[in-house]
């Protein structure tokens, strides 16, 4: 198992010269690259304040990434995050593909792999990346595939479920092929499967009695895609906002995740409703779609996840 202190000091070496500069992966050919395909809706893609602080616009910077790092309940557990130096840590034995408005951004795992420019924002991608690092000795890849505002029900919708495949369906499993693409003669196994996704179903009457029949579908249908029949597979829970309404669309879509996971084999639903922060304790007090904003709460979800890959991988 790696130790997390060794490895943030190897990484130190690669970003003293600039933030968050990329180092290169080691050198590992007689070890097969271990692929994690990340994917899903907007939070996913990462919606979680780094740095922004703005009185008006971003909450005085209350519940960012360096905010959460100093005064959130998480503080100590986000201490690999920067180096000695304060700056971001590169990891050199996590890498991440991701491609965002038509460009692939591609490197070692640090800040900043989301749908906006710069290293303004994270998801869950980062922490799991952490969490899996630390535990594994294989090199990682990170494939990360995600747009905001898309259903399973239509967007993404598998073949298996009939009807017209999902154009986003069609788009993940092309970018993912791309990346590993990439990879050339080096050999790599798909590792797993992270779904974090929901809130369009949710807000769609008649995508919610099909949910979990079409989860269901969509890993049956990657499992073939990809040649990996027991591809561990992990669910994060459409977690905003913390506790449903009793009689909700957010508890109905919370219990179609649960039910569609269970029926997978080889699959863990992890709840996140409980690292939903306050909206005046976040950056984005408009944005209870986006967990309002709050890095914390990202956090935590890309550790939950990744612990859950692991139980599986055990």
């Amino acid at each position: 198992m790696g130790h997390p202190t060794h490895k943030a000091a190897l990484v130190a070496v690669a970003v003293v010269a600039a933030l968050c500069t990329a180092a290169p992966a080691r050198e590992k050919p007689d070890q097969p690259i271990k692929v994690f395909i990340l994917a899903g809706q907007s939070n996913m893609e990462g919606q979680g304040v780094v740095s922004m602080d703005h009185e008006k616009y971003y909450n005085g910077g209350k519940g960012n990434l360096v905010w959460s790092m100093k005064h959130s309940a998480s503080a100590k557990k986000m201490r690999h995050l920067r180096d000695a130096g304060g700056n971001w840590v590169v990891r050199d034995d996590v890498r991440i593909s991701f491609k965002a408005k038509g460009k692939v951004r591609k490197g070692g795992l640090t800040v900043g792999y989301t749908g906006y420019r710069g290293h303004s924002h994270i998801g869950p991608e980062l922490q799991f990346g952490h969490v899996v690092g630390d535990a594994l000795e294989q090199p990682v890849l990170l494939i990360k595939t995600a747009w905001g505002g898309k259903s399973l029900y239509v967007d993404f919708r598998p073949p298996s479920s009939g009807g017209t495949v999902g154009p986003y369906y069609t788009k993940m499993v092309e970018e993912v092929r791309a990346a590993l693409a990439e990879l050339g003669d080096r050999k790599y196994e798909i590792a797993g499967f992270v779904w974090m996704h929901g809130w369009n179903d949710m807000c769609t009457k008649p995508a919610i009695p099909e949910y979990a029949e079409n989860l269901v579908n969509l890993v049956h249908d990657l499992r073939k895609e990809f040649g990996a029949a027991d591809m561990p597979v992990v669910v994060g829970e459409l977690g905003n906002g913390g506790p449903a309404k009793p009689g909700s669309a957010m508890e109905a879509l919370r219990k179609a995740q649960r039910e569609g996971t269970a029926r997978i084999s080889n699959a863990r639903f992890v709840e996140t409703q409980g690292f939903a922060r306050p909206a005046e304790m976040s950056p984005n007090v408009g944005h209870g779609h986006h967990w309002f904003g709050n890095a914390e709460s990202y956090f935590l979800i890309g550790d939950a996840l990744g612990k859950a890959m692991l139980e599986l991988l055990r």
